[in-house]
C-alpha cells in the first residue's frame, strides 16, 4: 500500500531537511539531535492548564511528568501518557503537543511521563517508571481534579510498548485497576521477521535497522526481550486486561506485530477495536495536524476513547 498522496510531501520534506533520516543509527547523542530538530517544529495547541512535576519512582528515582489540564472542570478522566522514541529518543517536549491535543480532545487531564531513557538506562527503567508514574495519577486524581475510575494508559510506538506492559503490570500486581488502554502503533514484539518488516520501505519513517538499533539500546539481550514486559505479544495469558484501542498504520515494520497484539487481546475476551490507516507512516500523530487524513484518523482515535470514558 503507498503512501496517501496527502502524506506524501509531508514525507518529502522530511527527507529533503533531514538526509540522515533512513541512513544508519551510529549513537544515541546523534539520533537525539536529529529527533528534537523535528520535533521543535512542531505547534503546541492552548491548554487551560499545565505543570511540571517531580513524582517518586522506583529505588528513590523521580520522574518528571507535565500535566495538562483541558479546562477547570472536575472528576475528569486521567490518561497517563508515555512519548514515542524507541525508548531511546523523545521527552516532555517532543510530545507535548500531542498531550496537548488529547486532553483537549479527549477531556482529560493527561500525564505526561519523561521515563529514563536508552542505553543510559536499559530495561526495565522505563518499564518502572512507567509503572510508577500510573500509580501516582491514581492515588493522586482526586487531588489533580480527576476521577481514579477512569484511569487510562496510552502511548505510540514505544510508549505504545509501556502503556501495554503497564496494562500488563496492573492487572499482575492488582493495582491500580485501568478503565483503557490507548496504543498507538505500538512495538509488541522483536521479532524482525514479520510481513510487515520484510514490506518495509523509507516511507515508513522507520526502518528495520532503527528497530534493531532501538532493540539493542534498549534490551540487548536476547532472553531479556522474550520477557513480557519488554515483548507484550509473548505474554502467556492476556485475560482480565481492560479494553484497549489499538491503531495500526500501512507504512509501518510495526503493523503486523500490533495486529498479531490485537488479536491476542481479542482472543482473550478482552473488548478491543482497532483501527487501521493503510497510507500513513509511523510516528505520524505528534505531526498530524499537518496532514488532513492524518488529523481525520486522529480525531476517530479521540473519539473512540472519548466514548470509552463516557
Amino acid at each position: 500500500m503507498p503512501l496517501h498522496p496527502e502524506a506524501e510531501p509531508f514525507v518529502a520534506r522530511a527527507r529533503e531537511q533531514f538526509p540522515d533520516l533512513g541512513g544508519e543509527v551510529t549513537d544515541a547523542a546523534t539520533a537525539r539531535r536529529l529527533s528534537a530538530a523535528r520535533s521543535s517544529r512542531r505547534p503546541r495547541p492552548e491548554v487551560e492548564r499545565t505543570e511540571d512535576r517531580l513524582i517518586p519512582g522506583s529505588y528513590g528515582v523521580e520522574v518528571p511528568v507535565r500535566i495538562h489540564w483541558p479546562s477547570t472542570a472536575t472528576a475528569l478522566p486521567v490518561i497517563v501518557y508515555f512519548h514515542g522514541g524507541g525508548w531511546v529518543l523523545g521527552d516532555l517536549d517532543s510530545h507535548d503537543g500531542l498531550a496537548r491535543t488529547m486532553a483537549n480532545a479527549a477531556e482529560a487531564i493527561v500525564i505526561s511521563v519523561d521515563y529514563r531513557l536508552a542505553p543510559e538506562h536499559r530495561y526495565p527503567a522505563a518499564v518502572e517508571d512507567a509503572y510508577s508514574a500510573t500509580v501516582w495519577a491514581a492515588e493522586h486524581a482526586a487531588e489533580l481534579g480527576g476521577d481514579a475510575t477512569r484511569l487510562v494508559v496510552a502511548g505510540d510506538s514505544a510508549g505504545g510498548n509501556l502503556a501495554a506492559v503497564t496494562a500488563l503490570q496492573c492487572q499482575e500486581r492488582g493495582t491500580p485497576d485501568l478503565a483503557f488502554q490507548l496504543l498507538i502503533y505500538p512495538i509488541t514484539d522483536h521479532d524482525f521477521t514479520t510481513e510487515s518488516y520484510v514490506d518495509s520501505s523509507l516511507d515508513c519513517m522507520l526502518t528495520k535497522q532503527h528497530m534493531t538499533w532501538f532493540w539493542d539500546e534498549y534490551a540487548p539481550d536476547l532472553e531479556v526481550r522474550d520477557h513480557p514486559h519488554a515483548s507484550p505479544l509473548r505474554a502467556d495469558d492476556l485475560t482480565g486486561l481492560p479494553p484497549a484501542h489499538v491503531l495500526t498504520v500501512g507504512m509501518d515494520p510495526l503493523r503486523t506485530e500490533g495486529r498479531r497484539y490485537a488479536e491476542r487481546l481479542k482472543e482473550a475476551g478482552v473488548p478491543t477495536s482497532t483501527q487501521h490507516c493503510p497510507g500513513l507512516f509511523h510516528g505520524f500523530a505528534p505531526d498530524s495536524e499537518q496532514i488532513p487524513v492524518a488529523a481525520e484518523a486522529m480525531r476517530e482515535l479521540f473519539a473512540v476513547l472519548r466514548a470509552a470514558l463516557g
